[in-house]
C-alpha cells in the first residue's frame, strides 16, 4: 500500500516499513541478480574497476540496500536517496558493510524530491534501483526516470511494484469489488498504479534496453497476523474512500475476524523489472 503520485513526500511510518520488510525479502525475486551480476563485471576488469556506484530512489529506512548490498560482489558505493530524513538517517545506520564477498559498502544520504533527477545527476551510477516506488508515479515521472536513466546509461532494478491482482484465502464474493475500487485508489492523481510496470518496460525497450520481469508474490499467510491486519486494514480503507457504494459495509470487519483467527492468507502480486543497457560491439 503506498500514497498516490502527489503525496511523494508523505512520510512512511518507519513501523509500518518494519512490519512489511521480512514479507518484502521474502518476496523479491533472485532471478534478476545472475544477469545483473554479469552486467557489473563487463565494467572492465578488477584491478582498476571502481566501486560499485548505485542509487537507491525512496530508500525509506534501507530495506533495498540491506536485501541487495550483500548479493552483489566487489566495493559499492550507495547513494540513498528520500524526502523524509528521519527515514534516511535508519537507512544511513542499517546499510551492509560489505558485499557478497566481503568487499566493502559505503552509503551518503540524500535529501531529495525523486522528480528532481536528471541524467547529470547519475551521470557515474552504475545501478538506479528502488522498491515499492513505480505504482507511485504518474506517466511523465516514470517516463523522466526512464530518461535519466538510460541518458546516464546505467542499469535499473525496481522491485516488488504491484500488478493490481491479489488473491484471498478464503475467497469473498466481494473481493473483485474490492480490488477494483483499490486499483481505481491507486491511480488517482495520474498515478500508474498497477499499470507502472507495464509503462516502464515500454519506455526502456524503445531506449533499446534489454528487459526481464520477474514475479515477486508478497505472501501473507496466517502466521502473519499483525502484517496482514494492517496491510487489510489499509487496503479496504483506501478501496471505500475511492468507491464506497462497491464495499459491503460489514466486509472489512468479517475479513478481520478471519484474520484474527488465523484463518485468512493473501498473495499480493508483484513484479520485479531489471532494465539492462544495449549490448556494446563486444556482446557486453
Amino acid at each position: 500500500m503506498n500514497p498516490p503520485s502527489d503525496h511523494l513526500s508523505s512520510t512512511f511510518a518507519p513501523e509500518w516499513l518494519s512490519l512489511r520488510e521480512e514479507a518484502d525479502a521474502e518476496a523479491r525475486s533472485t532471478a534478476p541478480l545472475d544477469p545483473l551480476r554479469v552486467h557489473l563485471t563487463g565494467r572492465g576488469s578488477r584491478a582498476d574497476r571502481p566501486p560499485l556506484r548505485i542509487a537507491d530512489l525512496g530508500c525509506g529506512t534501507g530495506s533495498q540496500g540491506r536485501w541487495l548490498a550483500p548479493r552483489l560482489h566487489g566495493p559499492q558505493s550507495w547513494s540513498l536517496y528520500d524526502l523524509d530524513s528521519n527515514l534516511l538517517d535508519l537507512a544511513g545506520a542499517s546499510m551492509p558493510v560489505a558485499g557478497a564477498d566481503g568487499s566493502e559498502v559505503g552509503a551518503r544520504m540524500y535529501r531529495r524530491d525523486l522528480r528532481s533527477l536528471t541524467a547529470r545527476d547519475l551521470a557515474e551510477v552504475d545501478l538506479v534501483t528502488g522498491s515499492t516506488l513505480l505504482d507511485l508515479l504518474s506517466f511523465d515521472e516514470v517516463a523522466a526516470l526512464v530518461r535519466a536513466v538510460t541518458g546516464a546509461g546505467g542499469a535499473a532494478l525496481f522491485t516488488l511494484s504491484v500488478t493490481g491482482r491479489v488473491e484471498l484465502f478464503p475467497s469473498d464474493p466481494a473481493d473483485a469489488a474490492v480490488n477494483s475500487a483499490f486499483n481505481d485508489h491507486q491511480r488517482r492523481h495520474g498515478a500508474l498504479g498497477p499499470d507502472a510496470v507495464v509503462v516502464m518496460t515500454e519506455l526502456f525497450e524503445r531506449s533499446g534496453y534489454r528487459v526481464s520481469a520477474s514475479p515477486s508474490p508478497w505472501r501473507l499467510c496466517p502466521e502473519r497476523v499483525p502484517l496482514t491486519l494492517a496491510w487489510l486494514s489499509g487496503r479496504v480503507e483506501a478501496a471505500v474512500e475511492m468507491r464506497p457504494e462497491r464495499v459491503p459495509g460489514d466486509y472489512l470487519h468479517r475479513r478481520l475476524a478471519q484474520c484474527e483467527r488465523g484463518e485468512l492468507g493473501a498473495v499480493v502480486h508483484h513484479t520485479d523489472l531489471l532494465a539492462l543497457p544495449p549490448r556494446g560491439p563486444e556482446g557486453r
